[in-house]
Parts: structure tokens; sequence; C-alpha cells
């Protein structure tokens, strides 16, 4: 097993943390396959209850390495949509489409593509050092890992390109303060209140946490009647669950419930 994503699952959770930090946690092959296989993993173990993802060092992830790819080594110029397309897609739709919470926490700087695979969890705490870079305007390329989606639907047009055009480093207190992250803390708080976080949705009613995941993604696309009807069917699905029939009865109990996540 690859050392370049370090994986351990604690109480539910799968704690995930790139681990190449001599090169600020950049992705390479090896670390782009081992991160994919951590998160089919999450989707597969049913004893995944969610996911928490950081990176070693002083940074969380810096992007693409870019050190193979140097021009003055001579040769064919590299093919970076068969890179997007082979690796940092497919790791984007694992994050989205898994029904468990995504909880990431970014120790550092967090650019290119490493600031967008953090945007595409569910849940991110900054450390108030940390800044989010778009980085890939500095050296001619346009932002991808869903950058340009996801900080255009959040953020809007106008704080989108001038983020994008101009790779300005964006402090992770305004990043919160615009709604582009949940939160930013203090940097010794942020590995201990981001791991309660993740223990905390872990042992939570997590049938009905992914299903909602599901919803608040869809939302973007759906029209009223469309997403009225898509809230009906998914509450449908919450009500038939064992987790909804464990809370409302530790409800009347008066005690804590016990969710399995079904």
């Amino acid at each position: 097993m690859s050392d370049t994503v370090l994986a351990r699952l604690d109480g539910g959770v799968l704690k995930l943390t790139l681990n190449r930090p001599d090169k600020l946690n950049s992705f390479n092959e090896e670390m782009h396959l081992a991160l994919r296989a951590q998160l089919e993993r999450a989707h597969e173990d049913a004893g995944v209850r969610a996911v928490l993802l950081s990176g070693a060092g002083r940074g969380f992830c810096a992007g693409q390495d870019l050190g193979d790819r140097d021009p003055r080594k001579g040769g064919p110029r590299p093919d970076l949509g068969h890179t997007i397309g082979t690796y940092y897609n497919p790791a984007l739709r694992l994050l989205r489409a898994l029904q468990k919470p995504v909880i990431c926490a970014v120790n550092g700087v967090a650019a290119g593509a490493g600031a967008n695979i953090a945007l595409a969890c569910d849940i991110v705490l900054a450390a108030k050092s940390a800044k989010f870079v778009q980085a890939f305007s500095k050296i001619g390329l346009i932002p991808d890992a869903g950058g340009s989606w996801n900080l255009a639907r959040i953020l809007g047009e106008p704080r989108a390109k001038a983020l994008t055009m101009t790779a300005e480093p964006l402090p992770a207190e305004t990043a919160a303060a615009w709604g582009l992250i949940w939160k930013a803390v203090d940097d010794e708080a942020l590995l201990a209140e981001a791991t309660a976080l993740a223990e905390g949705l872990a042992a939570g009613p997590t049938f009905g946490l992914g299903l909602t995941k599901r919803l608040i993604q869809e939302a973007a696309s759906n029209d009223l009647d469309t997403h009225l009807d898509r809230e009906r069917d998914c509450q449908r699905e919450a009500g038939f669950s064992e987790d909804y029939a464990e809370g409302v009865t530790a409800f009347f109990e008066k005690r804590r419930p016990e969710f399995k996540g079904r």
C-alpha cells in the first residue's frame, strides 16, 4: 500500500492524510491512485461512516507536481486533458457521490487542484493561516478539478473570475466570510475540531445525511417542482430507515440514539 496517502479507520471515521510533505503534498500518479483507492474503500466499506481529509506538514496540497513536466527536459508536450480525465475527475466524482459526510481540514496552503479538491468536500475547516490559491493562471492554465464550477456556483461570476484570473491568495477567514468554506479556526485547534466534527457526524444518522448531501448537490440543477418531488422521494427513503425508527424511539425514551447508518 502506498504511503503517499495515510489511512486509518477510527470510530467510523476514515482519516486520510495526503503525505508528500516535502512536495507540499502535490499529486503524482502514485498519490492519485492511492487517494482513489481510499475513496473507493469509503464507498464500499459499511464501517466507514465519515471521511476526514487533511494534509501532512505545512500545507494541505499544492496541486499537481510539475516536476516531471518541465518543458526544459524536451520531449512531447503533456496531455493535461488525459491527466484530468484519468486521475482528477474520477476522484472528484467519488467525493461528490459518496453518501457519507466528507470533512476537509486545510492546514496550510491549498493551491490549484489542491484548493479545488478541498472545496469539493462537504464541510471545509481551515486554519486561519491557510490560503486558497487558484494558481492556474500563473502557468497559463484554466481552473480544473471542479474549480470553475464550484467557484462560480458558490461565489458568483465576479469573485470567481477575479480569483482565477489574478491567482490572488484568498485567506481562510475571507473564504469563510464569503461562504466558500464552513469556518476558519485557530491553527492549533484545526485538527481537533475537524476530528470532533467528523466523529460526531459518523455517530449520526448517516443514511439521512447521505440523502441530504445528495439533495443539496442536486438543487443547483433542479427547478422547484422537480426538487419538491425529490424531497418527497428522499424523505420516503429516510422514513423507512432504521435510523429514523431509532431516532424517534430514542426521543420518546429520552436517551441518546444509536444510529447504524441504515
